[in-house]
């Protein structure tokens, strides 16, 4: 949701065309598009470690954003994390998602997230209103070709 560029580049549509799957990394954008850091950064997260996730890109309105997602996610009978994993698996172009769970509750709830793979358009618009690119692709200098 957060780092959108696929749909950019029009990959998704050659991948279908193809009959190719593809694999999203990081569909919860570094743990934010869970509940961890509605309330702000958190003393024991991946953001505090300064390791992948830099602290300074979860200002508030970033956490506005998150709880606003979070809505509509309760809306739905979903987590945080399970609205993501849907929305990047609906449609079936993204044919799997790379959690990164560390804890065993995390992939429990994760795998709830095929409970529900539909959206409706207001849900979709809403979604797309509030996400798009969060200036966290941590691969972007990786994947560019000169």
């Amino acid at each position: 949701m957060f780092n959108r560029w696929i749909e950019d580049d029009r990959l998704l549509d050659t991948l279908e065309d193809l009959g190719v799957g593809s694999i999203a990394f990081t569909p919860l954008a570094q743990g934010m598009l869970t509940t961890k850091y509605l309330n702000g950064v958190p003393n024991d997260s991946r953001a505090m470690q300064g390791k992948s996730l830099d602290k300074d890109k979860i200002g508030p309105e970033l956490i506005e954003t998150l709880n606003k997602l979070n809505a509509i996610a309760s809306s739905r009978g979903q987590t945080l994390a399970q609205m993501a994993l849907a929305w990047v698996l609906r449609g079936g172009r993204v044919t799997t998602a790379l959690i990164g769970a560390s804890k065993s509750e995390q992939i429990l709830d994760c795998v709830g997230a095929i409970g529900n793979l539909n959206f409706t358009e207001d849900e979709l618009s809403e979604i797309d209103r509030l996400s798009g690119d969060q200036d966290i692709n941590l691969w972007a200098a990786s994947s560019e070709t000169n």
